[in-house]
């Protein structure tokens, strides 16, 4: 029997729901460090840090509270924010090496 045949139908629908859901947050992501570089290009043309501290506390603390009214544990929303916050920092120090 192959793995199709065995396939719950019902199953089959949540996977490629999750399927479609996890390739817009690729192409979500994909845009949206797009634009942080940009950001981080710009940081280092007007001489400006890579990091900014305050914004990325006011990150967190947004992010905690859409989460939590979304149902989605808050604690989950400030590690995904940290991890994004972190490779935002780390391509502005890029471009400020390239500056």
């Amino acid at each position: 029997m192959t793995e199709n045949a065995t396939i719950d139908p019902v199953l089959a629908g949540y996977r490629s729901s999750i399927d479609n859901i996890d390739a817009a947050l690729i192409h979500m992501l994909a845009e949206r460090f797009r634009i942080t570089k940009a950001v981080g290009t710009y940081k280092a043309e007007m001489k400006l840090p890579p990091s900014d501290p305050a914004r990325e506390e006011r990150q967190i603390e947004r992010l905690r509270k859409l989460a939590e009214a979304a149902n989605l544990d808050p604690d989950f929303g400030e590690k995904f924010i940290r991890f994004v916050i972190q490779e935002v920092i780390r391509h502005h120090e890029q471009a400020q090496d390239k500056g």
